[in-house]
């Protein structure tokens, strides 16, 4: 059992997302939210998951993105095992690109 699943998780934040409208209202909300170094650990994961995604190779992901192999494997664990966020999104954009 991870520590998530021991205290109940709040929809208060998601929420507020969901509010947002812009990029710009989500970085201005997000650079309130997070630390410098936060916001930089999330969009690196982002970016990893997009290129493994695109089916990159674990050498040239860790060369564009300066991401360690281990935040690289999480990230492919999330991908293959993970709850399927990441595939919503993926599936959306896409969608948006088509338009």
């Amino acid at each position: 059992m991870n520590k998530q699943s021991k205290k109940p998780r709040s929809d208060a934040l998601y929420e507020a997302i969901l509010t947002l409208k812009t990029v710009e209202e989500c970085k201005l909300f997000f650079d309130d939210l997070c630390t410098v170094t936060e916001l930089q650990a999330i969009e690196q994961r982002y970016q990893v998951a997009r290129y493994l995604e695109q089916g990159m190779i674990y050498n040239d992901i860790l060369e564009k993105t300066g991401a360690s192999s281990a935040t690289i494997s999480r990230v492919n664990r999330s991908l293959q095992y993970g709850k399927g966020g990441y595939a919503v999104v993926f599936e959306r954009l896409a969608e948006r690109e088509k338009s």
